[in-house]
């Protein structure tokens, strides 16, 4: 359950960051801001420091501050003038909106660079950490029959060198059902010759894979700060791009995440199924078995979603509210906001939909790491 709660923890600061990045923003460029509430709906607890109100709702679905002007349809006190959103120059406007977003990459780049050059990365080596038994058929498993044992290091595999496990994982998968050579330096008596038959499994797409049967020992890989700055610059690259990738495939895919649900295959959207804070936190609490760092990992993998998420210029988003401030600045006028009411109700219905189902699905269907 410990990395269950990092995630919960991990959510929880992400939302109160975000809203601290708004907040501190308006504060720098002399804009009021008078709530800052974690929450929606009925107030639970607030107190009031000089002109803000900070407090938690009910409903923890997120978090905002409130921006004297931001609203359109706000009426504005007059000891307020020259204090607001809206009467700000487009550059405060730009910096209030995105500071936000930009909470999330730099809260994603630090959580990467803990990992990298502090907590260490755990990877899979070839040296077998255990051999398991059976296959699910009760069959015993290629590697127990041929008397593979904790501390034997695969070399090779049918003649091919394997320095990792990905590439030993890769040429096991490739050869199924073939006897193949394996080349084992073990501690006791020196480098051996093994001949595993390796079983043939179905991969979930129709097609058969090797399946040897042993579980990788794991070892921890730190990086100095320099490397662990460029590593995390790079995570934070291949996280955005594959985050695109994921929101476009979530607005693409809309109907048939619904058709999916209404007709109960599940299976035909697994990959590409939303999770809720539910899931994720279930998520975290299976990637215990992996270490604190993979936990960690997901937690800036998360902010990194949320951020892009954000970014997108629809109204309300953060990228929304820039679009119109990056409009009022070209067309040098105020813009009609009401003709982005439709927008936003539409933004707000995907939104509330989107979590519905992310949320049935993670307590009908959860997702699941084994």
């Amino acid at each position: 359950m410990i990395g269950g709660l990092i995630v919960l923890v991990g959510i929880i600061v992400m939302v109160m960051v975000h809203e601290a990045g708004h907040f501190v923003a308006a504060k720098a460029v002399g804009m009021k801001a008078t709530e800052f509430f974690f929450g929606f709906g009925p107030k639970l607890w607030s107190t009031q420091r000089g002109e803000t109100e900070y407090g938690v709702k009910a409903i923890p679905l997120g978090g905002y501050v409130r921006i004297v002007g931001m609203n359109p349809y706000e009426e504005v006190t007059p000891e307020d003038e020259g204090r607001t959103y809206r009467e700000k120059p487009f550059w405060q406007k730009s910096v209030v909106v995105l500071a936000g977003v930009v909470s999330h990459f730099v809260v994603a780049f630090l959580l990467f660079l803990l990992v990298a050059s502090i907590i260490g990365v755990s990877e899979p080596t070839t040296t077998v950490l255990g051999v398991r038994e059976r296959l699910d058929d009760g069959t015993v498993t290629p590697a127990a029959s041929v008397g593979l044992r904790s501390g034997d290091r695969i070399i090779s595999i049918d003649g091919v060198d394997v320095e990792d496990w990905p590439s030993l994982v890769e040429e096991i998968e490739a050869r199924p059902g073939e006897e193949v050579p394996l080349v084992v330096e073990r501690p006791d008596t020196g480098t051996i010759v093994l001949s595993p038959t390796l079983a043939s499994l179905p991969d979930g797409d129709g097609d058969r894979q090797g399946f040897l049967g042993v579980e990788p020992t794991r070892r921890t890989v730190r990086v100095g700060p320099l490397v662990g700055v460029a590593e995390s610059g790079r995570a934070i690259g291949e996280a955005t791009v594959a985050s695109a990738q994921g929101l476009w495939n979530l607005v693409a895919g809309f109907g048939d995440l619904v058709t999916a649900v209404v007709t109960g295959d599940i299976e035909s959207i697994q990959d590409e199924r939303p999770a809720s804070p539910i899931g994720l936190i279930r998520i975290g609490a299976e990637t215990q078995q992996f270490g604190i760092a993979f936990t960690l990992e997901l937690v800036a993998l998360v902010n990194v979603f949320v951020g892009l998420f954000n970014l997108v210029p629809v109204y309300p988003l953060d990228g929304g509210h820039f679009s119109v401030a990056l409009y009022e600045k070209l067309r040098g006028r105020p813009a009609d906001v009401r003709k982005l009411v439709p927008v936003a109700a539409a933004v707000v219905l995907f939104m509330v939909l989107l979590g519905v189902l992310a949320i049935y699905l993670d307590i009908a269907n959860p997702f699941t790491l084994r």
